[in-house]
């Protein structure tokens, strides 16, 4: 069975890209090329990426013409959009999922294949994890704090316990990449 990784970048207060709070512009502004190169490699251990429909429609509109390390494995890799009133999807390698969320992620997660990897924006996101589906906590620590801005991580009814899988530091851009599993998996 494959597992469901949300991967996100955050500021170190834990605040998203969602807003302009200034994440996009610390994300561009970094030059690491061995972060960079690691980012790609992990890109490309994706089977699938997963995304709502505000999200597939920035990024469709960006990867496709894209001149960036990233933009081969991200048209590449097959996506799924998920939307009940996206009618289609013109970037290549995509399909749009319309009917529940859970069933939708279970059939995802029940066929072969790599692991899928669920990428912004925030109401998707904490969709995901209120739903209790997400295997893995992927997330890229900027070394930035925003004040401002969506919080990853939504209201929750009890605290979700962590435990740490795996930690990466990059010394030269700060970033570090922190992976959680849920600590009663």
């Amino acid at each position: 069975m494959r597992k469901l990784i949300l991967g996100f970048y955050v500021s170190l207060d834990g605040k998203s890209a969602d807003a302009d709070n200034g994440i996009r512009d610390v994300m561009t502004s970094i030059d690491d090329p061995e972060q960079e190169e690691y980012f790609v490699s992990r890109l490309w251990e994706a089977g699938a990426f997963l995304m709502g429909r505000n999200t597939y429609e920035a990024m469709a509109g960006y990867w496709p013409t894209a001149d960036h390390p990233s933009a081969k494995p991200m048209n590449a890799i097959p996506k799924v959009v998920f939307s009940t009133t996206l009618q289609t999807a013109d970037w290549p390698e995509t399909r749009i999922a319309s009917g529940d969320l859970a069933e939708e992620i279970a059939a995802l997660k029940a066929e072969p294949g790599k692991d899928l990897v669920a990428a912004g924006g925030t109401a998707f996101l904490h969709s995901l994890i209120k739903l209790g589906v997400v295997d893995e906590y992927r997330l890229w620590v900027l070394p930035a704090v925003t004040g401002t801005g969506a919080a990853l991580f939504p209201e929750l009814d009890a605290a979700l316990r962590l435990r740490l899988v795996k930690s990466t530091v990059f010394p030269a851009s700060g970033i570090l990449e922190l992976c959680y599993a849920p600590a009663d998996a």
